[in-house]
């Protein structure tokens, strides 16, 4: 298979074609190898419009999807990263001059992805994906939908600092924008989208007597 013609159709068909007009960003998209970041007997899906299987519970989430969601982020070289289950999403940015952790829990990502994360430059941590590892970030994305506002991502960000993430507790789930502010939390909502949900984030079932 022509993995960089497929590359090229992906980013003609999915991200330009959807608003992305970032040019450092669609640089970034036709440069990473998205299929690294799949199941390797899920590679020849990696371009097209689904969500591929990276190992477990995690998909890699829709090129349309990611695009639009790290645009908002406005990410800048040298600005340092944090994203939430989401290795291809940490390589993009890395491509973007980003200095970039990613983390999760499932272990079994990074058997996958972990080479590919290497030659970008990327970082990687295992931890419970309900408290991000470090604190001061310029931006947190995730290319999975949290069933909740999560909180504690948003305390990790610097002030002024974004978080783009998916909040999801229906069929249909809508990305929104975090920007931490010194005296409180904005929230923009971008569109509606529906990547899988994080199971680990979903609150135990609450009993009344």
């Amino acid at each position: 298979m022509d993995f960089a013609a497929a590359r090229k159709v992906m980013l003609d068909s999915q991200v330009r074609v959807n608003d992305v007009t970032d040019r450092d960003l669609q640089a970034a998209f036709g440069a990473v190898e998205r299929e690294r970041f799949c199941a390797a007997d899920r590679a020849f899906s990696a371009y097209a419009d689904i969500e591929p299987e990276v190992a477990g519970e995690r998909r890699l989430m829709l090129p349309r999807d990611l695009g639009k969601l790290m645009q908002a982020l406005d990410a800048r070289a040298g600005e340092k990263a944090l994203v939430m289950a989401g290795p291809y999403a940490a390589a993009v940015l890395a491509r973007m001059g980003l200095s970039v952790t990613v983390q999760d829990s499932d272990a079994a990502v990074f058997e996958v992805t972990g080479a590919a994360l290497a030659d970008e430059g990327v970082a990687t941590v295992v931890a419970p994906l309900s408290q991000p590892q470090g604190e001061g970030y310029d931006l947190i994305v995730s290319e999975a939908a949290v069933p909740v506002r999560p909180e504690s991502w948003i305390a990790a960000l610097r002030p002024g600092g974004r978080l783009a993430v998916v909040e999801r507790s229906g069929p249909i789930g809508k990305a929104v924008l975090y920007v931490r502010g010194r005296e409180g939390v904005s929230r923009r909502e971008l569109f509606d989208c529906a990547p899988p949900v994080l199971s680990e984030l979903i609150p135990a079932p609450a009993f009344a007597l």
